[in-house]
């Protein structure tokens, strides 16, 4: 596959934007949440966060904070950026729970929440808070049965979302999770060097076709983890991304790569 013929794409539409990750781990709340302002200062488009009980990385048992209690006091310590979990683990709560959940950050954020889902993997979260574990195939059933709730859920709840609200689904498995963003994302979130990245958009696009969805309708993100644009914005640029997201971590969080990622950002789109 060539540049020309992946920007040729029809989800290559998508202006690029650039995701931080503000990983809730290893930091007072504090400092989680002037981080997330300067962010917005600096021009940032979409706040992430996680939706784990423990660190991911270092010290096992270190700082750490919720999900959607974080988000939903994002959503009244930010005015412009869209703010999302990347990704909620759908075992964690009862899917009409969730529906309301995000509608309630969506009203406070007045219209900014991203719905960021995936079925869930690290098993200490699972054993420690007393849910089942399962099998990776059940747990993305389970995420298959739980979208269409969500959504009818939403068409329920008065007041409605302010929106329709953007559901980003993260993970790569091609059988089971790249169809349920065809059937039911506005994003795909992935992970991988450009030619993995484009394999999977070819996947996905596939999955499309045999739904019936227009694949030019799904937003394309990658990670970027501390990848420089230098590195890695090109790669991924030409095979369709457009949503580039970088992660930090605490105790203490330097934003200078995102500054090059956000003038990176504007060089591309005002060109």
């Amino acid at each position: 596959m060539t540049s020309t013929e992946s920007t040729d794409r029809p989800y290559s539409k998508f202006p690029v934007r650039i995701g931080l990750q503000v990983q809730p781990q290893h930091a007072e709340y504090a400092e989680i949440r002037r981080t997330v302002a300067e962010a917005e200062e600096i021009g940032v488009d979409v706040a992430f966060n996680w939706d784990h009980f423990y660190p991911l990385s270092g010290e096992p048992d270190g700082l750490h904070f919720e999900c959607w209690t974080m988000l939903a006091a994002w959503a009244e310590a930010t005015e412009r950026v869209e703010i999302g979990a990347l990704v909620t683990c759908n075992s964690y709560r009862n899917p009409d729970l969730l529906a309301d959940m995000a509608r309630t950050v969506d009203h406070i954020s007045d219209g900014r929440l991203i719905l960021g889902i995936g079925s869930g993997w690290f098993e200490r979260d699972y054993d420690e808070y007393g849910y089942e574990f399962g099998t990776a195939g059940g747990r993305l059933d389970a995420l298959g049965e739980a979208l269409p709730r969500i959504e009818q859920r939403w068409a329920k709840l008065n007041p409605k979302p302010t929106r329709d609200i953007p559901v980003l689904i993260g993970g790569g498995g091609e059988k089971k999770t790249l169809k349920l963003v065809a059937q039911h994302a506005n994003i795909w979130h992935g992970f991988g060097d450009a030619e993995t990245i484009a394999h999977k958009h070819e996947v996905l696009d596939a999955h499309c076709a045999t739904v019936g969805r227009d694949p030019g309708e799904i937003e394309r993100s990658a990670a970027v983890g501390n990848k420089s644009p230098e590195e890695v914005g090109k790669s991924l640029l030409d095979v369709g991304t457009r949503l580039f997201t970088l992660n930090t971590s605490g105790p203490e969080h330097d934003l200078a790569l995102l500054r090059d990622w956000v003038a990176w950002r504007d060089e591309i789109n005002n060109a």
